[in-house]
């Protein structure tokens, strides 16, 4: 993919599809190490504390060592 001058590419078409890009869209960029991430901008009447949670859930997902528990009996133990 080519930048141009002005730090232009042009987003594949089945990536805009698949990512429900359009003509006006809003994405947002962020990186992660060395790897730059496009995504789609969340709606900007959109709560940014519960759209942040949710992508420091997803980032994270499948990380966590429940030492053999089930995810119910995790969530029983942090009520009581």
């Amino acid at each position: 993919m080519r930048v141009t001058e002005k730090g232009q590419v042009t987003i594949p078409k089945n990536v805009r599809r698949k990512l429900g890009i359009v003509p006006g869209s809003e994405v947002e960029f962020s990186l992660q190490d060395d790897v730059a991430i496009m995504r789609p901008a969340p709606p900007a009447d959109a709560n940014l504390e519960v759209a942040n949670f949710m992508d420091h859930i997803r980032r994270h997902k499948g990380s966590m060592d429940l030492g053999g528990m089930t995810g119910d009996e995790f969530f029983r133990l942090l009520r009581d």
